[in-house]
């Protein structure tokens, strides 16, 4: 007999072993990334902290988060505590669940919270890791109930809902993507096509509706125009594909050139805005204040209309880009202070080295976990009637269409704005796969 079938035997030692295992993956965590790592986007929301100002560029719900919690742990490592002691949670409560049936999936879960690519970016203060380290945390508390029908399930959904709208708080291009978790959700024993295709349409009109209630309503944001930066990207686009330049703004042939010829990188739009010779774009739309006006936003619309074309080739050279190169910022010296934060730590040296030679494989690649996501949502799809493939189909579908929302809003290709669907396809993964083990049995069927 194994061990796992002598601890399956056991239920009082699965009690603590799971549990004991995830403090210890927390623990971990701290141990190796403690106090965290300041981002260079967590770093403007620090400073906004600081001037006492709430922007929506970055997301304002982060930023009023950021400022309670900060007396606890100042700087970095409140915000890193809270994303470490979600994630953790959230792993820690799946696992349990699964040891139920196998323990030896349970410690597969656990050993996976553990790889690179879902690990690493725990180091760093960034809204994305928080946004998936809460799906996650939603997900597996509905999973953990999903066998009970009384009021502790009611309340534990009502919880999960208000993670989920946490989370399209804190990444509104969610919005595309919650309505497939938020099915799941609602309706954990099954995953009903037709129920979730009426959920759609309202659940989006709702969230979106929450965004500005609680981002100008309530907390009083002043309106950055982040949308008008997918416009500047999309202008340089379609000018370097048409090769005539359709910024509302008459340029230098010099300029004109480079727009045409030189400019344009589909990896990121900040190539018009902070980094390389083409700065002048942002400069010149900011001194004629075109940049947040109803002029940039009729350009755009011209553009897209006149030259649509154009625009499909840039989107999808984006897209291309986004999925299948390698455009990860973990670790960056010029962008965070993890080398002065951990000069003397030889583990994390080592982590850094092992990264440096694992960022070009397809770990690293939004792409790869699209399709894994895609593979277990085909997997769990003549399963979705039971509680493992409903949780399967619901965080996984999720995590396909947040990668896939990047399509038409996608600004930059960094790697972590696909950590949601690492995380969805990690834990979809096992608990699929111990679905199809113990089927019919796992968890029972659902009731439509």
């Amino acid at each position: 007999m194994s061990v796992a079938e002598e601890l399956v035997e056991r239920p009082e030692t699965n009690a603590l072993l799971v549990p004991a295992l995830s403090i210890a993956g927390f623990a971990l965590t701290l141990y190796v990334f403690y106090p965290g790592v300041l981002s260079e986007d967590a770093r403007y929301i620090y400073d906004d902290i600081a001037r006492g100002f709430l922007g929506d560029w970055q997301s304002p719900v982060m930023t009023s988060l950021w400022s309670i919690i900060d007396p606890i742990a100042p700087g970095t490592a409140s915000m890193f505590l809270l994303t470490t002691a979600i994630y953790w949670l959230g792993f820690g409560i799946l696992a349990f669940k699964l040891a139920e049936r196998s323990v030896a999936s349970a410690l597969v879960l656990l050993v996976l919270a553990l790889s690179p690519p879902a690990f690493f970016f725990l180091s760093m203060v960034w809204r994305d890791v928080l946004f998936a380290a809460a799906w996650l945390l939603a997900a597996a508390l509905c999973f953990a109930f999903t066998d009970r029908n009384d009021r502790r399930r009611r309340f534990v959904q009502a919880a999960a809902l208000a993670l989920l709208a946490f989370g399209v708080l804190l990444r509104p291009n969610a919005i595309p993507a919650a309505p497939v978790l938020g099915a799941y959700i609602l309706w954990p024993t099954q995953f009903s096509l037709k129920r979730a295709a009426l959920f759609l349409l309202p659940a989006a009109v709702g969230l979106f509706v929450l965004v500005q209630v609680v981002y100008y309503a309530a907390l009083g944001a002043e309106r950055q125009n982040i949308v008008h930066s997918i416009m500047v990207f999309d202008l340089g686009g379609i000018t370097h594909f048409t090769q005539e330049n359709q910024f509302p703004v008459s340029w230098s042939a010099a300029e004109t050139s480079m727009l045409t010829s030189g400019c344009y990188q589909p990896a990121d739009w900040s190539v018009y805005w902070t980094h390389g010779p083409c700065m002048f774009v942002m400069r010149r739309l900011d001194q004629e204040k075109i940049f947040g006006s109803a002029t940039l936003v009729k350009a755009w619309t011209r553009a897209v209309w006149n030259h649509p074309v154009a625009y499909l080739r840039h989107r999808m050279a984006f897209m291309l880009n986004f999925l299948t190169s390698a455009n990860s910022s973990l670790w960056t010296e010029d962008g965070d202070n993890s080398k002065e934060v951990f000069a003397h730590s030889r583990i994390f040296a080592a982590l850094r080295a092992m990264y440096g030679s694992l960022q070009a494989t397809p770990l690293f690649r939004p792409g790869s976990w699209l399709l894994a996501s895609l593979a277990i949502v085909a997997l769990a799809w003549r399963r979705r009637d039971t509680p493992a493939g409903a949780f399967a189909f619901g965080v996984c579908g999720s995590g396909a269409l947040y990668i896939l929302s990047f399509f038409p809003v996608g600004a930059g290709a960094d790697f972590r704005y696909a950590y949601w669907a690492v995380l969805a396809s990690l834990t979809g993964s096992v608990v699929i796969a111990l679905g199809i083990a113990n089927r019919p049995t796992f968890l029972g069927g659902g009731t439509r």
